[in-house]
């Protein structure tokens, strides 16, 4: 059982984590932008720690910054949650070089699943049925004169991070270039990264998971079918 763990995200789910702790008797340790310092996580926690100004660039996407709080306070591991670091394979090689545990997937898993177009690429590898869809790396330009092969209503889709962010709904045309910018600005925002794709979108459909917890030890359990549509 771990001894101390930082939780390297914030508000609720952050709460939710350091309540389960709570419950296993795992110190807990939070990080706060300048915006935050009086957040209920920060409160909540054993210990919190500044890392910086509002943007999330300069604070929860601050690598750096986040692991010499996790040295100062000899955490045993590091939690990222969904969204910010969590998808970022040099953040997982950050906390994993200090000897600290990584609590969720491999940089190498994270590197082939975490960018939704390299996943995709894996999934028509193994011959699944994908709907149509754009690579990543375009200009605004490429994906505008792209989009009526991906076809109507499509999906403007950040290429990396999670958590149902960075990602917008295009009925029409004309609405594509508003839609590109905001899509890539939440994408910023949230994993420090542009880049986009469109993908058609699929009127109707449920969006469920089935999801993996293993061990170092080559354990693996699945925690049933999770349906995230109910997220929205």
């Amino acid at each position: 059982m771990f001894e101390k763990l930082l939780i390297a995200n914030r508000g609720e789910i952050a709460c939710r984590i350091i309540r389960t702790c709570n419950r296993l008797g795992i110190k807990t340790v939070a990080v706060y932008s300048k915006a935050d310092e009086k957040a209920l996580h920060v409160r909540m926690a054993d210990e919190a720690y500044s890392i910086g100004p509002a943007p999330a660039k300069s604070s929860y996407l601050n690598i750096k910054q986040i692991m010499k709080v996790a040295k100062r306070a000899r955490v045993d591991a590091v939690h990222p949650e969904y969204g910010f670091l969590s998808e970022n394979p040099a953040f997982i090689n950050a906390v994993k070089s200090e000897n600290i545990t990584f609590i969720g997937p491999s940089e190498d898993l994270i590197s082939k699943l975490g960018n939704k177009v390299l996943a995709r690429e894996l999934a028509e590898r193994a011959k699944l049925p994908v709907v149509p869809a754009t690579p990543g790396n375009l200009s605004d330009e490429q994906l505008i004169n792209a989009a009526g092969n991906v076809g109507y209503p499509l999906m403007v889709k950040a290429v990396n991070g999670g958590g149902g962010m960075g990602i917008r709904l295009v009925e029409k045309p004309e609405v594509l270039p508003e839609s590109l910018e905001k899509a890539r600005t939440q994408a910023q925002n949230a994993f420090g990264d542009r880049d986009v794709y469109l993908e058609r979108f699929v009127a109707g459909a449920s969006h469920v998971e089935v999801q993996i917890l293993g061990d170092h030890h080559g354990n693996l359990i699945h925690m049933f079918e999770r349906d995230c549509s109910l997220q929205r």
